[in-house]
This record gives C-alpha cells, sequence and structure tokens, in this order.
C-alpha cells in the first residue's frame, strides 16, 4: 500500500488538548471559589478548595507528561491558573482572616504575597528551559499556599472565630512570600520516579500517612505542611555548612600547596 506523501505547504490543525487543559481550568474554579467564599467569611471551605486546588494541579501536569500532550498553551495556562489558585487566592483569604487588622500592612504583605508567587512562577517557567535540576529553586507556590491554608484549618479547630491582632500571621505570610523568591531548594513530587520498583516498606509509609490522614484531617494537614516549611529550612543550612566547610578546605589547601611551592 503506497504512503500518502506529506504536503510541505500544509499547516498543522490548530487545537487545543481537552484533558490537562481541563484540569487545569477544574484547579483555577477550585482557587475562584476560594476567593469567593473568603469575601462571604468562609475561611475554612476557602482553604480546603485551595488544598483540592493542589490535586487539579499535580493532575493535569501529569497527566500531560503521561499522555505526551505537553503544550507550550498549557504551560502558559498552568501558570495562570497558579497565579489565582495559589497567589491571589490564598491572598485574598489571609487577608480577611486576619491581615485585615494591620491596616496597609496586612495588604501590604497580602500583596506581597501575590507579586512573589508572579515572580516565583516566572522564574520557574524560565529555569524550566535552562536547567536539569529537578529540585525547585524557592519554595513553589502551591506549597506556600498550603501552608497558609492549614494554618487557617487548623486554627479553626482548635478555636472559633478570626484571630486578633496576632502579628504571627502577617509575619508568616511575608516569609512565605520570601522564601518564593528565594535560591533556597525546596523538593517536590516530580522527583519521584513512580515508574520505578519501591522497597516494600514505602508502600506501608504510604498506607500510614494516609491512615493519619483520615483519621486526624486538620491536625495531620498542619504538621506535615509546617514539617515540609521546617525539613526545608534544616536542610538548607546544612547545605551552606557543608559550602562553607568545602570552601575552607579548598583554601587550606591552596596555602599549603603554595607554601610547598616556595
Amino acid at each position: 500500500m503506497a504512503m500518502k506523501k506529506r504536503d510541505p505547504n500544509k499547516k498543522p490543525k490548530k487545537g487545543v488538548y481537552l484533558l490537562p487543559n481541563t484540569l487545569t481550568l477544574c484547579g483555577m474554579l477550585a482557587g475562584f471559589y476560594a476567593i469567593m467564599a473568603s469575601i462571604t467569611g468562609d475561611f475554612v471551605d476557602a482553604a480546603w478548595a485551595i488544598m483540592i486546588a493542589t490535586i487539579f494541579d499535580g493532575l493535569d501536569g501529569w497527566i500531560a507528561r503521561l499522555t505526551n500532550t505537553s503544550t507550550r498553551f498549557g504551560l502558559e495556562l498552568d501558570s495562570l491558573s497558579d497565579l489565582v489558585a495559589f497567589g491571589v487566592a490564598p491572598a485574598i483569604m489571609m487577608y480577611h482572616w486576619a491581615l485585615y487588622p494591620f491596616g496597609r500592612w496586612g495588604w501590604a504583605a497580602a500583596f506581597l504575597f501575590i507579586a512573589c508567587g508572579a515572580l516565583r512562577l516566572a522564574r520557574f517557567n524560565v529555569q524550566t528551559e535552562t536547567t536539569t535540576s529537578k529540585a525547585f529553586k524557592g519554595m513553589p507556590i502551591p506549597a506556600a499556599a498550603v501552608i497558609l491554608c492549614t494554618i487557617i484549618i487548623f486554627y479553626s479547630h482548635l478555636q472559633a472565630g478570626k484571630p486578633d491582632d496576632n502579628l504571627l500571621f502577617p509575619l508568616i505570610t511575608i516569609v512565605l512570600s520570601l522564601l518564593m523568591v528565594s535560591p533556597l531548594r525546596y523538593h517536590g513530587l516530580k522527583e519521584v520516579n513512580f515508574r520505578e520498583k519501591k522497597p516494600f516498606w514505602v508502600l506501608i509509609l504510604f498506607v500510614i500517612i494516609l491512615f493519619i490522614l483520615l483519621a486526624y484531617t486538620r491536625t495531620a494537614v498542619f504538621v506535615f505542611a509546617m514539617s515540609y516549611l521546617v525539613w526545608g529550612l534544616i536542610e538548607n543550612a546544612y547545605l551552606m555548612i557543608k559550602r562553607k566547610k568545602i570552601k575552607l578546605s579548598e583554601k587550606k589547601l591552596a596555602k599549603e600547596s603554595g607554601k610547598l611551592i616556595e
């Protein structure tokens, strides 16, 4: 059977892949719902909506890679969705929940979170094309948003209503904003290769984590989120100390080699 010759002048068909982009829009919808819920004072619902948006954010990229349907359009749409769901929505949620009493400082902290989130996404999009490292440079914006959400969920579990003028909440908002644009290294699920075989204990560990999440949901999500934050700081502090020790040893060797030459 003769093969049909391809016309070089024929333009490729234009269009978008429906499945990954629909999941991306679902994440954006969850972020938009979080904004509306925050305005009406339903802060716990807003926090859970943002948490649900992280699921869609993970699914759209995973399915796009699995089905080989990654496109530039999808990447741009994903960034816009992330800015809404993990930048604008958490900032509005935190402002109405705990930052409003601080006046200008409150909305300045909320804007800082949005601005740093946008810068983080822009830097990530540029670095994706120039680096092969799977680790993130700076805290990922979904992780920063999840930490704010778990704080609200855990606080509502302990005490009803909004907090008083507590400096802890604008401070944590500012710290997370700066961590997103920092050069610190943070890890993500994309570093895990799900196609490779893992030891049996890894599956047992997953079952235990699932049990804890089901039994103590509000406390567990807070503990896991804060553990991610603290572990990242500890790891980066260890790496900084290790680099300094290597530089000092290199300088020492250079001095000793210089003396030997003399």
